[in-house]
């Protein structure tokens, strides 16, 4: 299996001698699919490097009651998935992140998680560029209540990164019920790594 998995293509981010992402502008699109892809990436690097059975993907949480590796990776996916097909449809943009699929073959299996993490980043490769920071977007989330509020495609696309972020911080804590000690970097927020004197990891990547 993990042949399988490592014969899967990957496309990195371009890194100059000294680190810095080839990619980045001074843009701040730019800079929010870095950050994107780079969070993305390194769920991948979970599952080529770290996971050894799908069976870990479904393990239930004892700390974190209903909680699974692989429900976690689904649902942070999710919100660039469906943030993607919003900017991809003519205005008016509408976007709720309750619209989500569940029990689908990533949160089981870790070639499907990984083929599914690489399309979301293909599929940010190809929107994010040409699409503009402050298009608007009607947000519908149930609270329980309906709500609708008013954003904007890159406060949605900052949102998605950092949510992500959130959730790895959970694989983190299941991934320790496993015995799979991550990177350092794995789960925390640039700022607190900031707050820390260390070295964010959203500024480059290290998989």
């Amino acid at each position: 299996m993990a042949s399988e998995l490592s014969s899967l293509p990957t496309t990195m981010p371009n890194f100059s001698q000294d680190g810095s992402d080839q990619l980045h502008t001074d843009t701040p699109l730019i800079q929010l699919l870095s950050v994107s892809k780079t969070v993305l990436f390194q769920a991948v690097d979970l599952l080529d490097n770290y996971l050894t059975s799908d069976e870990q993907l479904t393990l239930s949480s004892k700390f974190l009651p209903g909680s699974t590796i692989g429900k976690h990776l689904r649902h942070a996916r999710d919100h660039f998935v469906l943030l993607m097909d919003c900017a991809s449809v003519t205005p008016p943009k509408t976007l709720s992140y309750d619209t989500r699929s569940r029990n689908t073959p990533m949160e089981s299996s870790r070639t499907a998680a990984r083929e599914a993490l690489m399309e979301t980043i293909r599929q940010l490769e190809a929107v994010v560029p040409t699409a503009q920071m402050n298009t608007p977007i009607t947000l519908h989330a149930v609270t329980p209540h309906l709500q609708e509020f008013q954003t904007t495609f890159g406060r949605e696309l900052w949102f998605a990164g950092l949510h992500c972020v959130h959730h790895w911080s959970m694989v983190r804590v299941i991934a320790g019920e496993l015995n799979v000690q991550l990177t350092d970097d794995f789960g925390f927020a640039p700022s607190t790594l900031v707050y820390q004197n260390r070295e964010a990891p959203l500024g480059k990547a290290k998989i």
